[in-house]
């Protein structure tokens, strides 16, 4: 069995994750290796794993399966603690590659919010970035049709398996990314239907295939708030597009940009936001040259603000990649435990730092 088969062989398991593989990988000598040490053969659907016979699937599906041992494999998601072990993919691999901003929101948005989404999905994807999201309704489809129609790139991640197309609304859509050199992917075998845990799944990649996630419209408890904090987590500059002050579907990005996520209205926002990250990104990326409308003059001498507060700078000073509680943590900086956790927040949005088990927090891990 090759490395690759590997990969598609514990993926089959539903069982276990890339961090455990790896972990075994490097025991045993290998991917492989691991996996003809591993004791459950067992695949989630029942019966005996066969990697032949998903690889057979997959050609008469027109799919590709790309898992880390492949160079075209994302190297962004692939420097994501718990990447998924196979990617099925429909549509341009080389799509996956391409620098992103992923754009999500609410399946139940108002006029405004499908608005904002298509117009902002257009002009990043103009800009040249690749728009990803969740091929869900509401928001994400609007996002993908907003690429589509700026003849852009985008990339729909479901939460099922390609054969298992959810919603079937979309499956148009999701034909229409592919047909115009996009890509539609799943991490899931063939045959796994949505459920309560592939939807997080899914949000998790979302996030780590981006360099950037907007939040267009979100309620409270929403799917997209999982998403955003997967996104802070990973180092990902996390934004939100404000709403009305009374509209339940603006509720969850107002309190993303009150936890520090970047307030933006339009691409130029993003595009500033995004600079620190891209400081060579020219006018056919969106650029810097100039800041957002209300970010002051100076044209391509203006920089980027800093990346702390004064009271953000007393708290990182006091963290680093040794976790410490938050009890530690308020009787270094003075700050009250209400006032530290709204720092905490705002830091963590920037991707500045983790929350960890046991309320501690900690700078992220350097690769």
């Amino acid at each position: 069995m090759t490395e690759r088969e590997a990969y598609v062989a514990f993926n089959l398991t539903g069982q276990i994750g890339s961090v455990k593989v790896s972990a075994l990988a490097e025991r045993a000598g290998g991917v492989a290796a691991a996996w003809a040490a591993y004791p459950s053969k067992e695949a989630r659907a029942g019966g005996t794993v066969d990697v032949d016979a998903e690889l057979r699937k997959a050609r008469r599906y027109g799919a590709s399966i790309v898992t880390p041992a492949d160079a075209s494999y994302p190297k962004a998601l692939l420097a994501v603690r718990g990447h998924p072990l196979a990617l099925y993919a429909m549509g341009d691999i080389s799509a996956l590659s391409k620098s992103a901003i992923a754009i999500v929101g609410t399946r139940r948005p108002t006029a405004y919010g499908l608005s904002i989404a298509h117009n902002l999905s257009a002009d990043l994807a103009a800009d040249g970035w690749a728009i990803v999201s969740g091929l869900a309704l509401g928001i994400d489809a609007e996002a993908h049709m907003g690429a589509l129609d700026a003849g852009g790139v985008t990339i729909g991640v479901l939460g099922s398996a390609l054969d298992r197309f959810y919603p079937e609304e979309n499956k148009i859509l999701g034909r229409r990314i592919v047909d115009r050199g996009g890509a539609v992917i799943s991490e899931f075998p063939f045959g796994r239907g949505p459920d309560q845990q592939t939807f997080p799944q899914r949000n998790h990649v979302v996030a780590g295939l981006c360099a950037g996630v907007i939040a267009v419209e979100a309620p409270y408890k929403s799917g997209t708030l999982i998403t955003a904090g997967l996104a802070a987590d990973m180092g990902r500059t996390v934004m939100a597009v404000p709403g009305r002050i009374d509209s339940p579907a603006s509720a969850g990005c107002h309190a993303l940009i009150r936890q520090g996520a970047r307030l933006v209205c339009s691409a130029k926002d993003v595009a500033y936001e995004m600079s620190e990250l891209l400081p060579a990104a020219g006018p056919e990326r969106g650029g810097a040259e100039n800041p957002p409308a209300d970010g002051g003059a100076g044209g391509a001498a203006t920089l980027p603000p800093p990346p702390y507060s004064l009271e953000e700078s007393i708290v990182m000073r006091n963290i680093d990649e040794t976790p410490v509680s938050m009890d530690r943590l308020a009787a270094k900086t003075k700050f009250s435990a209400a006032k530290l956790n709204v720092l905490c927040m705002a830091l963590r949005m920037k991707g500045r730092l983790v929350f960890l088990p046991g309320n501690r927090v900690a700078a992220p891990r350097s690769e």
